[in-house]
């Protein structure tokens, strides 16, 4: 009987172990090979933000480790990280012109810490997924660059434009 249970629950754990790589290899990838996080939705709420020359209205959201070291005030992250930026465009709320909220899904952005393997990028790799379709952006893993080159600004705070917000 016990050997019935363990040849079971070694099948039941092999079963979910190709099911879940099956639908992580359903997920879009970055050309620089960053697949999409499904999950980042969950992630707690970092900080919001408006991007007055796109007219996005964004939220920026974390993971456990990304939220700790935030909170714990650490810089730089610590490898483990993800952020994920979600933009939408700014629509003027149809009952009230003075509130401007979320409209049409723009992308999802993704900034993950690996020291190691992203040295060339400040520690950082990035990914961007457009539209509805979360089309992978960029023709090549060149366009971290990009990425990249628009963070240098903030280099002496990680290159995170982020700050997670404080309330009492």
């Amino acid at each position: 009987m016990k050997k019935f249970v363990l040849v079971g629950v070694a099948l039941m754990a092999a079963l979910l172990l190709v099911a879940g790589s099956l639908a992580a290899a359903d997920r879009p990838v970055a050309p620089n090979g960053i697949a999409i996080y499904p999950d980042y939705m969950s992630w707690e709420v970092v900080a919001t933000s408006y991007r007055k020359d796109k007219g996005h209205i964004r939220i920026i959201t974390g993971n456990e480790f990304a939220v700790r070291a935030l909170r714990a005030g650490k810089n730089p992250l610590p490898d483990g990280s993800v952020l994920a930026k979600v933009a939408w465009k700014a629509e003027m709320h149809p009952s009230f012109p003075a509130a401007t909220e979320p409209g049409a899904f723009v992308q999802v952005e993704f900034m993950v810490k690996d020291a190691k393997k992203y040295k060339d990028t400040g520690g950082w790799g990035f990914a961007r997924f457009l539209g509805n379709e979360l089309k992978p952006y960029g023709k090549d893993a060149g366009f971290v660059s990009e990425c990249f080159n628009c963070h240098l600004p903030v280099a002496k705070n990680d290159y995170l434009f982020t700050k997670i917000v404080k309330t009492p």
